[in-house]
C-alpha cells in the first residue's frame, strides 16, 4: 500500500504518546510504502521545527532518508485539483505522480478529492487509514 501523509498526521503521529504514533511506527517498520516530494519534506521540516525543535526536524528528515520504503518523486505536472487552499494541493500532485492508494489527512479541503473523477484520489483520515493498517 502506497500513502502520502498530509503534514497535519505527520505531527499527530510522532509523538510515543499520541494514539496515533502506530502509524509512525508502521511506516518506520515498513507496513506502507511512504511518497513524497520536496515541497512535502520542506513542509514536514518546517512544521515538525516549530512544533518541536530543530534537531527533531533534522532527526525524522535522516530517517526518511534511510527508510526504504520512503520513495521520493519529482512531481512534473500540477494538477491544481484543490482551489480553497492551493497549497494543499503538493499533496495530490504527489500521490498521482506515486500512484498512491491514499491520501491520509485530516484537511477538510481534501474532500473536493470525492467529487473528481480523473485522476482519481482517495483521500482518507486518520482512524479510518489506522482501521486499513491493522487489517494489513
Amino acid at each position: 500500500m502506497t500513502v502520502v501523509l498530509d503534514c497535519n498526521i505527520l505531527v499527530m503521529c510522532l509523538t510515543s504518546g499520541s494514539p496515533y504514533h502506530i502509524i509512525y511506527q508502521a511506516l518506520v517498520k515498513g507496513k506502507f510504502q511512504l511518497v513524497v516530494s520536496n515541497d512535502i519534506l520542506l513542509e514536514y521540516e518546517e512544521i515538525i521545527q516549530r512544533k518541536y525543535s530543530i534537531a527533531t526536524a533534522r532527526a525524522f528528515g535522516s530517517l526518511l532518508d534511510e527508510l526504504p520504503n520512503v520513495h521520493y518523486l519529482h512531481t512534473y505536472y500540477q494538477w491544481q485539483l484543490i482551489t480553497k487552499d492551493s497549497d494543499d494541493n503538493k499533496y495530490c500532485d504527489c500521490a498521482i505522480a506515486g500512484q498512491a492508494d491514499y491520501v491520509v489527512t485530516e484537511d477538510r479541503h481534501f474532500d473536493v478529492l470525492k467529487n473528481v473523477p480523473f485522476p482519481s484520489l482517495t483521500g482518507v483520515g486518520i482512524n479510518h487509514f489506522l482501521e486499513i493498517l491493522q487489517s494489513v
